[in-house]
């Protein structure tokens, strides 16, 4: 079985405002489970309790995803600054 390889290079990763973004997607995260938080017992009783963690989960990999894209974002910034103080 011959391995497939592309014949066309990869597109320029799309770069926009990544921190605004994450920082939206979290808080939407947690608002959703501050909204489901009062329905605990109905999602306990129908077995849907995960319903109410997975939001928690992705609000708290939100936080660590905004950490990370402040820092990327910041040593991109820095990056720039050094490449513009190399070329004068």
């Amino acid at each position: 079985m011959a391995k497939w390889t592309p014949k066309h290079e990869a597109p320029e990763p799309l770069e926009g405002p990544v921190v605004a973004t994450i920082t939206g997607g979290t808080i939407v995260w947690f608002v959703l489970f501050l909204v489901q938080l009062p329905f605990y017992g109905w999602f306990d009783d129908h077995g849907h309790l995960w319903w109410l963690w997975t939001c928690l989960a992705g609000g708290g990999l939100g936080l660590v995803g905004v950490w990370y894209v402040r820092r990327r974002d910041a040593a991109l910034k820095r990056a720039a600054g050094l490449r513009e103080a190399s070329a004068e």
